[in-house]
């Protein structure tokens, strides 16, 4: 049967879980199942429908807390909006951790947006350069309308600089732009700002007699997610001594000298340093998502910065021992914003931002860095010590039982016994088939 659905975007939301439908050998349990996550007040699930395009339901995520964290002298309880509840426990116990040691510290090395106009030119390029201060000058005049908001709120372009490449592609040029958007991301900002800069240019080029018809093509006007210059430093560092029995039967110094030999392997092998990364950023989209950002900007733009290394893809952590103190440290590059988007809309994202006392972009930055280092920490200590799969299992034992549908009444029995066990689901299986024959037989 041809599945092909006509106008499915015109279609009320009913009638697309109808079309939908067909997808499903049991379109009536399918149906009840995308009804059954809809929202119970009819306002707030309006407003979640617009939030994206072709909505049939919601899709739903953990909201967790991982709290005791303390950042630049300040305890927060972090929202994490995650599934896999691994990542809230590490980033729990590395919070409770550091909090003794000090707690997490943040530098906001920069603040600074990029954008670009890509076009082609095919006129003299000297000329377009000799001239290109006069054409900065009308860019940023003829885009005051836009950034006076932004100006007054301590934004705005920040500078405007040509760069020619042509040595990659004929012709190749591009407007390379810097901003300052305070507390938002500012990704409507920016590119606002590049489309009328695209059109500023053209009519510019057109009127200038040195100058071909045809001698200049826009290909585009976009914000690049890479920003290398919106960068928070996060560290925690601490006496040796102090890591003493952080591992039972591990001294602190035995302890530091295994952690950092695994961040240096991370450093120096891509295939380490993309799974070292990716722990990292189980912190950080966890409180990306719960506050409503883009975590795959985010993500994107932390893998690329950590591809400019000159010796290859590396990790974004470092860790040092010095005079007898254990420093770890993460350089994130981060663009998020508190305000615009779903901070103003999403009740739950609104909440997210309350529990964390309003927090300027700025903090936000500081805060998700610290759950991504915190979150660094608690795997390489685990990878070092225990192994990974000890703690990582046990987490999903719950998962697993409800794979399994065990029943309520074995459950308790089946937490009990995995205490000191290893955790599979061949392992699982099998114990609660024990129990489920001795039930049998008792009967």
């Amino acid at each position: 049967m041809d599945k092909f659905i006509e106008g499915f975007s015109k279609k009320e939301r009913e009638d697309k879980i109808r079309a939908i439908a067909q997808f499903f050998k049991d379109s009536d349990k399918a149906v009840s199942t995308f009804k059954s996550f809809n929202h119970p007040d009819a306002k707030i699930q309006e407003m979640i429908n617009e939030f994206s395009e072709n909505t049939i339901s919601n899709f739903h995520l953990p909201y967790s807390i991982a709290p005791n964290f303390l950042i630049n002298g300040k305890t927060y309880a972090i929202p994490m909006v995650i599934e896999e509840s691994s990542v809230v426990a590490a980033a729990s116990k590395s919070a409770k951790f550091w909090h003794k040691l000090g707690g997490f510290r943040t530098e906001i090395i920069d603040t600074e947006k990029v954008g670009q106009v890509h076009f082609v030119w095919k006129d003299d390029v000297n000329k377009l350069k000799a001239r290109f201060e006069e054409l900065k000058e009308l860019l940023i005049e003829g885009s005051a309308d836009i950034t006076k908001n932004m100006q007054a709120r301590g934004g705005g372009i920040k500078d405007i600089v040509l760069r020619d490449l042509s040595d990659k592609e004929p012709g190749a040029m591009q407007l390379f732009v810097t901003f300052e958007t305070v507390d938002s991301m500012g990704a409507n900002f920016v590119n606002s700002c590049l489309e009328r800069f695209a059109d500023l240019f053209r009519d510019w080029h057109k009127d200038q007699d040195e100058f071909t018809p045809n001698g200049l093509e826009i290909i585009m006007s976009i914000l690049s997610n890479l920003t290398p210059n919106c960068m928070v430093k996060c560290w925690v560092e601490t006496e040796l001594e102090n890591m003493n029995d952080i591992v039972p039967g591990i001294t602190g110094e035995e302890f530091a000298n295994k952690f950092r030999r695994a961040v240096r392997i991370a450093q120096i092998d891509p295939y380490r340093a993309t799974t070292h990364n990716k722990g990292i950023y189980n912190g950080i989209d966890a409180v990306v998502l719960a506050t409503g950002n883009d975590f795959r900007a985010v993500e994107a733009c932390g893998h690329a910065y950590a591809s400019m290394n000159k010796d290859g893809y590396t990790s974004l952590t470092h860790c040092e021992i010095k005079d007898g103190k254990f420093r770890f440290e993460l350089n994130l590059p981060i663009a998020l914003g508190v305000v615009g988007g779903l901070t103003n809309l999403h009740p739950l994202v609104k909440l997210s931002h309350e529990i964390l006392d309003h927090p300027s972009a700025r903090e936000l930055m500081s805060i998700a860095a610290a759950a991504g280092l915190a979150n660094n920490f608690g795997a390489v200590k685990s990878l070092t010590t225990t192994g990974i799969q000890q703690g990582h299992m046990k987490m999903h034992l719950f998962n697993i039982m409800n794979q399994l549908e065990v029943e309520k009444g074995n459950r308790q029995k089946v937490v009990d016994y995995f205490k000191d066990k290893n955790v599979s689901v061949s392992a699982v299986r099998e114990y609660v088939e024990e129990l489920e024959l001795a039930a049998t037989s008792k009967n």
